[in-house]
């Protein structure tokens, strides 16, 4: 059997198709999920939703910034990741991962964030991650201390949402540390 860089023991990444607008449309209605990936926006009707993943589905490969779809094996399609900040002169990064409600604690985010750190480190050369987490996203604080992230610092009151303003943790994870876990 043929390796495939782009999917990982769990699951596959691939681009986002427009026909995947459904289910990235009732994601978009799950306000929980929308505060624990970044903030509470107005409802997109359904058209905004299909423009949008068409938009994504349109957009060129630099090999860096890049949004994909996450699927598990059995095809459905279980989230998104994203990368950004990429600094190639520096050999940083940051990335973004969600899955779908009825998909958490499957496996599928640490999956999908393994395969765009192997990406990375194995053929772009990059040297560090860092992930910005919300104080009070406890699924994502222990996602990213199951890979090996260490806690780097913390930003006081960053984010209001609920009634209150929240910490943001930042997480770094350097290619030499994830080589070594990968053993």
């Amino acid at each position: 059997m043929a390796f495939h860089i782009w999917e990982g023991a769990a699951v596959r990444l691939r681009p986002i198709q427009p026909s995947d607008w459904e289910r990235f449309h009732q994601d978009g209605m799950d306000s929980e999920i929308a505060r624990l990936n970044d903030a509470i926006y107005g409802p997109r009707s359904e058209e905004g939703t299909k423009r949008w993943t068409e938009r994504e589905s349109e957009k060129g490969w630099d090999g860096h910034n890049f949004r994909l779809a996450i699927e598990n094996f059995a095809g459905e399609l279980v989230g998104s990741i994203s990368t950004n900040s990429c600094d190639p002169q520096n050999g940083t990064f940051s990335y973004g991962v969600s899955i779908f409600r009825e998909h958490w604690k499957k496996g599928y985010a640490s999956d999908a964030v393994l395969v765009v750190l192997r990406y990375f480190f194995g053929e772009l050369r990059y040297q560090k991650v860092n992930a910005h987490v919300y104080a009070f996203n406890e699924g994502s604080i222990k996602l990213h201390e199951r890979l090996g992230f260490v806690e780097e610092g913390r930003l006081r009151n960053m984010v209001y949402t609920d009634g209150g303003y929240h910490d943001v943790l930042l997480f770094g994870l350097t290619h030499e540390e994830f080589k070594e876990r990968s053993r």
